[in-house]
């Protein structure tokens, strides 16, 4: 059995993070792994308060991951203090990992900054040159590429901005745009547009972490990033359509969906 290492906050509602990534490896028949950066008081509603893990703890976890089931591919969400993502860079360039699909968690819907200047900084330096892929949200590609998105044509210039700076490739994610729901994908100098039918779903608590997750399956896989991410995309749409319905707020997408 292949495996997949998640390294990402704790989500206590389950819906995100650490929980929503591994439900996600599981759905795929692959094995979960996991090197936990944070803490999370949380619920569908909102976050109460973040207690962030020691860096070098993180780094053990890692240690101890790789010294004994290496993974096909690794996932990075939530990495909140600039000590953290240091360390994970080290030892992800230490064990020459493979296959790492980066969800820069940086801007809010609302478009808040998640991410002090020092660890966003952090975050571009050492994190985004090695990753495979990385999953922007359209506020997220905002901040990387310097330029405001509003439309797709904008989403296609934005995305060749970050992806000349990178190694891997850049998939944009249209959810934040009114008209449309599409994502795109700039790799290897080309553009990979997945228009994907709208889902009327509020429950959209974990959507980021499972997608990138699910992607991450699919490079375990074998599959070439192209079609890792469309099948990704599928995954998110079917488990959108599944529809379960919990909590009070923007209740949690991943309830272990099944492929």
């Amino acid at each position: 059995m292949k495996s997949v290492l998640t390294i990402a906050g704790s989500d206590s509602s389950g819906g995100a993070g650490i929980q929503a990534d591994i439900k996600t490896i599981t759905a795929h028949k692959l094995f979960a792994t996991s090197a936990i950066t944070a803490l999370t008081a949380q619920n569908t509603i909102g976050v109460r308060a973040i207690h962030n893990a020691p860096p070098e703890f993180v780094g053990q976890q890692l240690d101890a991951i790789f010294e004994d089931i290496r993974p096909h591919a690794v996932k990075i969400g939530m990495v909140s203090s600039p000590e953290i993502i240091t360390i994970i860079s080290q030892k992800l360039r230490q064990y020459a990992a493979e296959n790492i699909v980066l969800d820069p968690v940086m801007v809010s819907t609302s478009g808040s900054k998640l991410l002090a200047d020092e660890a966003q900084d952090n975050l571009c330096r050492l994190l985004l040159p090695i990753a495979t892929v990385i999953t922007p949200n359209i506020p997220e590609a905002q901040v990387l590429s310097g330029r405001e998105i509003n439309n797709l044509n904008d989403m296609e210039e934005a995305a060749k901005i970050i992806g000349d700076k990178l190694f891997g490739g850049v998939l944009i994610k249209g959810g934040h745009l009114l008209d449309s729901a599409t994502d795109l994908l700039y790799y290897d100098g080309e553009f990979n547009w997945y228009r994907q039918e709208h889902i009327d779903n509020p429950n959209t608590h974990g959507t980021g972490c499972t997608l990138s997750s699910a992607i991450a399956c699919n490079l375990a896989l074998g599959y070439e990033l192209p079609e890792a991410i469309a099948n990704a995309k599928k995954y998110l749409t079917g488990a959108l359509k599944d529809g379960l319905n919990l909590g009070k707020g923007s209740g949690p997408l991943n309830h272990m969906y099944c492929l």
